[in-house]
């Protein structure tokens, strides 16, 4: 299914979408992935960190970047920053095998708005339509390195200031609360699906829904936010 219009009918202007990938042959597949789509570009793919960062710099339209953690040995986190020089409001989803909770957090702290790890269940097209409407995919294996950064962050006393209280966001409905509940326990979108009987598509406008309620952008942060609140019992948030 495309997405190539928004919720109030008006077709969408395609992404331009630039890869790195550690081999040309796994950069050609995910293009070959997101050319199948018809709300975006592929206008680029790199192999090394020269080549992403020429293309970050201005000299492309970059709506959107899938990128892995490291080309060639380098890591490329830092590049994220510059990225966001050209266009604040471009999409960062890393895919990569990378699964230390060192690169997780670094990745996600330098921009990143997406992690998914490589042969997930994560589709790409429905993680980047998620990262397009305001969300932040992210695989269930990393979603605990995640939820660390956030807790470590919540013990600041800014954050502690604004913690949000239940009363101040919308109810979540009955379908809501049971994707939820599955969330927290790191269950792939597309195994929510199944297990509720619903499309994939479904999945993720419900999933949506509940981030823009809850005023979060993530998995982890959903999760740790309805834990705060009392929507979900405390052990949810790292087991």
């Amino acid at each position: 299914m495309n997405n190539a219009f928004t919720n109030n009918g008006q077709k969408r202007e395609p992404q331009n979408v630039f890869i790195a990938a550690e081999t040309r042959e796994e950069a050609e597949r995910l293009a070959e992935r997101i050319r199948s789509a018809s709300d975006y570009n592929v206008i680029g793919i790199a192999t090394d960190r020269i080549r992403m960062e020429e293309a970050i710099s201005g000299f492309m339209p970059v709506d959107a970047l899938i990128t892995d953690i490291a080309l060639n040995g380098e890591d490329v986190t830092p590049l994220f920053a510059k990225a966001r020089q050209f266009n604040e409001n471009i999409d960062i989803l890393v895919y990569t095998t990378n699964t230390q909770d060192n690169a997780v957090i670094r990745a996600v702290l330098a921009g990143a708005m997406g992690y998914l790890l490589k042969g997930d269940q994560e589709d790409i097209l429905t993680s980047m339509r998620l990262m397009r409407g305001g969300g932040s995919p992210v695989s269930p294996t990393v979603t605990r390195s995640v939820l660390k950064a956030l807790q470590s962050r919540s013990n600041s006393p800014t954050l502690r200031a604004k913690k949000k209280d239940s009363t101040e966001i919308a109810p979540l409905s009955q379908r809501e609360a049971e994707i939820l509940a599955l969330l927290a326990k790191g269950i792939s979108f597309a195994d929510i699906g199944d297990i509720l009987s619903i499309s994939p598509h479904t999945v993720t406008a419900h999933i949506k829904k509940i981030y823009r309620k809850l005023q979060v952008h993530s998995r982890g942060e959903a999760v740790y936010e309805a834990a705060c609140m009392g929507i979900l019992p405390d052990q949810h948030m790292l087991s």
